[in-house]
């Protein structure tokens, strides 16, 4: 079971997206979070301990992360997806980015 965290700014529209969409798959628990003081669901700690793979959704979460969490990132792998903040929750043209950034890095589907 891969353990997967999805980390975006306010957890509203691009990490909660990717957390339902691969949360679809076999062998693979999800989970999000926004780094912003005012996120639906505030990165944590545990979360980051908890996760396998951190994914964040831009440069500059990445950034945030390492500044904030870095005593507790060491031997986390941390992959920017680079995508941009311009998307609905669930959009399509969301998904399909998500599918065709993340899957191939994952292996197995």
């Amino acid at each position: 079971m891969k353990k997967l965290l999805f980390i975006c700014s306010q957890n509203k529209l691009r990490s909660p997206t990717a957390e339902a969409v691969f949360a679809e798959y076999e062998g693979l628990e999800t989970d999000s979070a926004g780094l912003d003081h005012y996120a639906e669901v505030p990165v944590s700690t545990e979360a980051i301990e908890w996760a396998d793979i951190i994914f964040v959704m831009e440069q500059s979460h990445k950034r945030k992360l390492t500044k904030n969490y870095q005593a507790f990132l060491k031997d986390k792998k941390i992959i920017c997806l680079d995508i941009p903040d311009e998307f609905s929750y669930m959009e399509p043209a969301l998904i399909d980015i998500l599918k065709k950034k993340v899957l191939p890095l994952l292996g197995t589907y």
